[in-house]
Order: structure tokens, then sequence, then C-alpha cells
């Protein structure tokens, strides 16, 4: 096997804003490089995009690839296909990590596959034993169990990892690095197979549960009726966002956006409220990394309290309105 050295991390940006999953997996990788003493690789591609390449570095980076070309100004495939195994042959990385939002689950297979390696996705833990392999924890068999996965006899190892899921590390605005710019040998006939037409942006007026510090959030329990509407004026008292477990999701009552768990999105906020949660392996997956998790439900059994740092058994149509209405007094006295 040729030598492959050091981590590759997908920083990717839109519209010249730099993800957040971005920040988490450079934590991540500045970790396990520093366990077999390598060195940290972003690459940052767009048009225009280098001036962001401090922001990488004082995240963790040790050096920034950056490939700026009009072909890479917004997303599309191919292009940045090219842009990326340029790199990985050039650079011969060990390890690749991106993160699985919509751009690195479209992103990710198509590298796995030009590039002759495995690809493990919606990774929940990321390690390295003594053979220097990439140790990838994702759920199983439907969030039944966790399956650790290596690739031995393939390079580079490669992952991705849900935002949320590692915790981001704070900036060091002391850290040193090496920006260099690349130049990537285009296809271009390739490149414009597929052609941007245009943008379409959704306004939305509501926070990404990933960004929340505080959410409320309501599974089966809730019931289909105007529940939702007591989670909702709770979370305003808390200046919080709401959230769901899969179940009201399937029901039609919120949002696809919102659920948290296997199939939604991992959150990590420091006040998570679980109510009429039962506690499903699918859920939990999403969420047992909260700082301080209180749940209501009214089985005493139900698997929510074995994560819950504060269980309450009772009916949340009655808890839910009597903690708002204490809440709200106490900032109004405050006032």
């Amino acid at each position: 096997m040729e030598q492959y050295k050091g981590i590759i991390v997908f920083a990717e940006q839109r519209n010249g804003i730099v993800q957040n999953v971005a920040f988490e997996l450079l934590g991540k990788a500045r970790d396990l490089a520093d366990s077999i003493n390598e060195q940290v690789t972003a690459v940052l591609l767009g048009k225009g995009v280098e001036p962001l390449s401090e922001q990488l570095i004082h995240a963790g980076a040790d050096r920034v690839l950056v490939v700026d070309h009009d072909l890479l100004k917004d997303y599309i495939t191919e292009p940045y296909a090219e842009a990326i195994c340029h790199i990985v042959h050039t650079y011969k990385p060990e390890i690749v990590l991106l993160g699985a939002t919509t751009i690195g689950r479209d992103l990710g297979p198509r590298l796995s596959s030009r590039l002759h390696t495995g690809l493990t996705a919606d990774c929940t833990s990321l390690d390295i034993n003594e053979e220097r392999n990439l140790l990838m924890t994702r759920p199983a068999f439907g969030g039944n169990l966790m399956a650790t996965i290596i690739c031995k006899n393939s390079r580079p190892q490669m992952s991705t990892v849900r935002p949320g899921v590692m915790r981001r590390k704070p900036s060091d605005a002391s850290r040193k690095g090496v920006v260099e710019k690349v130049e990537v040998p285009f296809d271009i006939e390739k490149c414009q197979r597929v052609r941007l037409i245009r943008k379409e942006t959704e306004t939305k007026t509501l926070i990404d549960i990933t960004e929340a510090n505080v959410l409320v959030s309501g599974g089966r329990g809730v019931g289909t009726g105007n529940g939702f509407s007591k989670l909702q004026e709770l979370a305003e008292t808390l200046n919080a966002e709401v959230s769901s477990s899969r179940a009201m999701v399937d029901a039609g009552i919120i949002g696809h956006e919102r659920q948290v768990g296997q199939t939604g999105k991992t959150v990590r906020p420091d006040l998570y409220l679980a109510l009429g949660i039962s506690g499903a392996i699918q859920h939990l997956a999403g969420m047992e990394e909260s700082e301080y998790i209180i749940a209501v439900n009214k089985d005493k059994f139900a698997p929510i309290f074995q994560v819950a740092d504060l269980g309450v058994v009772g009916d949340l149509h009655k808890i839910v309105p009597i903690l708002t209405q204490k809440l709200q007094a106490l900032q109004d006295k405050e006032r």
C-alpha cells in the first residue's frame, strides 16, 4: 500500500459562510491527528473564499488547500468531485472526513467510487487504533445496535459525520497555519454537462434545531390535538425552539426539519426537554449528548428516563402549562 499521511477535512461553505459541521470535524480531526502525530488539512472550495482560511486554521487546521474557480461558485457534483479527487491523488491523505449534509451525502459516495475506497456514512464516533485504522462507529440494524467499521485494505479511509455529533472546539486565534492555492485540471466538458439554472432560497424564520441552546421536544404523548401549542408557549417562555420525535413527523404534526433522531437531526443543546417521548434508541441517538435532559412521561419505565438527568412521571398536558405559568411568573418578578 502506498504511503498515506494526514487527515483531510472538507470545509463546506455556502455563500461564503463556513458551515458549523466543518468546524466540528476540524476539532475531531485535530484530536485524531494528535494521537498519531499527523497534520490536519482543510479543503476549501469555492469562488473568492480564500479569506475564510484563517477561520479554519483557528479551528484546528495546520494547512488549508484553497481551490478558487468559477466552476466552484455554487455546489455542483462534478467539479467538486474532480477538485477533491485531484487533491487526494496529489496529497494522499490517510483519512478524509465530510459532513453528512445534503452536499456531503451527495459528494461522499461519488468520491468513494472514484477513489476506489470505502465510505462509512452517518458516523456518531471516530477513533484510531494502534494499526492506524479509523474506527468508524454508526447505528446499524435500524439503530438497534452500534457497529464499528474499519477500512483495512483501502486508503483513504472516508467517513461522513452528521452536524451536531462532534462538539465544536473553541476557536484559537493564536494558531498559525499554511494556506496553499491548488490548481485543478478540470474537465470543462464534463463539468458543464450539468448547469445551475437558478437558485431559489426559502425564507426561514425558525432557528435550525442543531443551533438551538434549548429545545422543547414532543413525542407521541403530545397527541394530535393542540398539544404542540402548549409546547410552543413553553418554548417561547424559555427562548427555545420546538422539535419532535419521528412519530409526530409521520403524523404530519410537525415538519421533518424539526425531527431529532437517527433519521432526523443530531442535537446537543444545553437543555433538552423530552415531553411525551418514550425514548426509542433511534431518538436517543440524536439527543443523548445534550448537556442536561429533562423528561416528562406517564410511563415510569420509559427508556427516556435512563438518559435523563431529571425525570418527571406524569401527564405532560397538566405539567407543561403549570411549568410555563411558573416560569412566566418568575420572569415577571425579575423585570
